[in-house]
């Protein structure tokens, strides 16, 4: 069990404020639940029933992720506190507050870190993988390492003196660098030194043959200093990094966003110092200098163990050891496109199609793409892209349809953080192609995932749509557990002809048959969907609730959620990362049951779903995909969709396949309790891995004779007791 400092406490907020009393009642904070939600990460790496460099990635990914919070959501507080912005957050704490305990929490998660990154070593060196330390370079290694250093590593560094003639030079974000105390010997005149080790060098160094042997850079560099100051003696060496706020505020009055992004980006790289991390036992002197060149009064700092930026262990990872990773896994392409020899259109055109990624290929998309691309009779091509990755096959497609005379769209977002370089990149290659690029709006993300392609059948148009729960992208495709739907329903394609024309031309929908939109009714439909539920309980009948997201943060929808369960609802929530809703909570939210999973596969689609009044939930349950969270952003200030699944195949397929297998999932599962702890959930006498499930049985797209043959999900009723 984890129990993280994860509630707002009364006494860290003002004992006479009422509201906030009431507010951290009812609400976990957000920042306190992420980091929650990053312990459970961390606690991977520690499951012995992975391979052991799978538990290496998983502390690798915490490494990771770690830093990404403090860049973006510390350097928001940070920045709110500078202002003095008087905003409190859900639970009712001021951005202060909040510091207080996201640093005290994020100090002990970075010690827990080093201490799951010394056990692993130690495993690593049992398995034949070694990190070597100084001290454990030998003469035979040493030899080779000094060449190695000479030759690949002396002629890019650039030692530099800190003294007056030589200011402080600039540290990069996530900048990993060494600082030496040195005397010279002619004279014992003391000197300091900086090294900035360059991002793109290696940070592991793997010695030649067997067994598998790695140097961290810093190490060789501390090993070889000699070298670089030839004529001194080294009195102490240290390594630090340092973290810098990386968000990028949008301004209104910003006229050209490609040329404002751009400077933006470069801005970012030179953000304020959020963090400073040191290595443990740094001399004195030498965090002396560090805190008086580059700390200010509001750069928090920290020991962190000896090995800094822990999400550079992910180098290790791709190490030549299959025993010691997942057995490999391939994805099935979809039966229904197979039974119509490839052609996407003619499956698509027979029947609504659903593919489950990452067990199907994310491969089937881009087939739709590249299908659309060379088809003679397609004559249009909208595309929304908000993450799309270096090596795009999705936006070679769009361009070899654009060349091949097509009208081909892309909405590209700019605001897509961490990737907006790439972004402004891809943007720039499609205009070359002759792709209409278009921005969105200024004030809003476009995140919804959506294509569609317009195809001249028998003297009329048909319109195909693809909507996916997750981005374009074709390495996450992989790793990322999404769902694509596939359509060539009439009604759905009018509604995408609307979304887009919203998009590009601010045209607001009219008459939309099925689709809802953010900002503009989905967060209504939701409400108007739990309050249906609501009133099937006061009226008798049985009210539930199933929903899947990443995050729920979003007061108005928490307290409709409350309302549901006092009501009588049955609401069962997959929660992967942060959940500000505290359930359990005695005449508040009785009814509701939170979980997290957390496994081989990130799972991120968003599947909503409402009882409908029916005992059962196959029964004429209302079903939902969509793009959307459960977070103010996602409802106020994102263009998101929300899709009813109305084809009944695909309905059963999703709900009782997808749904359920989440909902019974054992093994990779934790529950949050009222107290805001999250338990690993015993598995008991029927051991349940969703992921396992779907990774060794028929796809959700094969024929249903093969749905029939798989290894059934066990009957359940998405009520208590599950």
């Amino acid at each position: 069990m984890t129990r993280p400092a994860h509630i707002a406490r009364l006494s860290d907020a003002d004992d006479d404020d009422a509201a906030t009393a009431h507010a951290s009642d009812r609400y976990f904070n957000r920042e306190l639940s992420w980091l929650a939600f990053n312990r459970r990460v961390l606690e991977e790496a520690c499951n012995t029933a992975h391979p052991l460099l799978e538990r290496l990635r998983f502390l690798s990914i915490s490494g990771s992720n770690l830093d990404e919070f403090f860049m973006v959501r510390v350097a928001g507080l940070k920045g709110q506190q500078m202002q003095d912005v008087d905003r409190r957050s859900v639970d009712g704490l001021t951005a202060g507050q909040q510091l207080t305990a996201i640093v005290a929490e994020a100090d002990a998660l970075m010690e827990s870190q080093q201490a799951v990154w010394g056990d692993l070593r130690r495993l690593l060196d049992a398995a034949g993988l070694f990190v070597l330390r100084r001290d454990a370079i030998d003469e035979t290694a040493a030899i080779w390492l000094e060449t190695y250093f000479r030759d690949q590593i002396f002629p890019i560094l650039t030692p530099q003196a800190l003294d007056p003639a030589h200011p402080f030079p600039f540290i990069p974000n996530k900048g990993l660098s060494v600082i030496f105390d040195l005397v010279r010997i002619s004279d014992g005149e003391p000197i300091r030194e900086l090294v900035m080790i360059p991002m793109a060098m290696a940070r592991f160094i793997r010695l030649p043959g067997e067994p598998a042997r790695y140097v961290s850079i810093e190490a060789l560099l501390k090993r070889f200093s000699h070298l670089l100051f030839p004529g001194y003696v080294v009195n102490g060496a240290a390594a630090f990094r340092v973290l810098r706020d990386s968000d990028i505020e949008i301004e209104e009055e910003a006229e050209d966003l490609v040329r404002y992004f751009a400077n933006a980006i470069k801005r970012r790289r030179r953000g304020r110092i959020i963090r400073m991390e040191v290595e443990t036992g740094m001399p004195a002197a030498l965090a002396a200098v560090l805190k008086e060149e580059i700390g200010r009064a509001d750069t928090l700092t920290t020991e962190s163990g000896n090995l800094l930026g822990i999400g550079d262990l992910d180098a290790l990872v791709d190490e030549e050891r299959p025993d010691l990773k997942f057995p490999p896994f391939t994805p099935r392409f979809p039966e229904r496109i197979r039974e119509f020899g490839g052609d996407c259109f003619a499956a698509i055109s027979a029947k609504d199609i659903v593919v489950h990624h990452p067990y199907e290929t994310f491969g089937v998309v881009l087939a739709f793409l590249k299908q659309a691309a060379a088809d003679p009779d397609v004559v249009a091509i909208k595309q929304t892209l908000y993450r799309a990755g270096k090596q795009s096959a999705v936006i070679n497609a769009l361009i070899a349809a654009a060349e091949a005379g097509k009208s081909v769209t892309a909405v590209v977002e700019l605001k897509a953080r961490f990737d907006e370089e790439q972004n402004i990149v891809w943007a720039s290659a499609l205009e070359r192609a002759g792709v209409q690029v278009v921005y969105g709006f200024i004030d809003w993300k476009t995140h919804a995932k959506v294509s569609m392609v317009v195809r001249r059948e028998n003297g009329a148009f048909r319109t195909y749509c693809h909507f996916g729960t997750g981005n374009y992208h074709p390495v996450t495709a992989k790793i990322y557990t999404d769902i694509s739907f596939f359509t060539a329903d009439p009604r759905i394609g009018r509604d995408a002809t609307q979304m887009f024309n919203y998009i590009t031309g601010y045209v607001e929908p009219a008459n939309m048959a099925v689709l809802s939109l953010a900002p503009r009714d989905l967060r209504r439909k939701l409400v108007d969907l739990i309050d249906a539920e609501i009133a099937h309980a006061r009226e008798g009948r049985a009210g539930s609730i199933w929903c899947k997201v990443n995050s729920l943060v979003d007061p108005a929808i928490i307290e409709k959620l409350y309302e549901a369960s006092s009501a009588g609802v049955e609401v069962d929530l997959i929660v992967r990362g942060i959940c500000c809703l505290r359930p359990g909570v005695p005449g508040i939210s009785d009814n509701i049951r939170v979980k997290s999973v957390v496994g081989r596969f990130l799972e991120h689609s968003r599947i909503w779903a409402f009882g409908n009044g029916r005992a059962l939930p196959n029964d004429g349950a209302k079903l939902f995909i969509s793009s959307a969270d459960w977070m103010p952003r996602n409802f106020d200030r994102r263009v998101e969709y929300m899709l009813p699944i109305l084809n009944s195949t695909v309905h059963d397929q999703i709900l009782d396949q997808v749904m359920v297998a989440n909902l019974i999932d054992n093994e990779q599962s934790w529950e949050l309790a009222s107290d805001g702890s999250y338990a690993r959930v015993e598995p008991g006498d029927k051991p349940f891995n969703l992921h396992r499930y779907f990774m060794t049985n028929p796809s959700l797209s094969g024929r249903g004779a093969a749905l029939a043959t798989a290894q059934s999900v066990p009957t359940l009723s998405l009520r208590r007791g599950h």
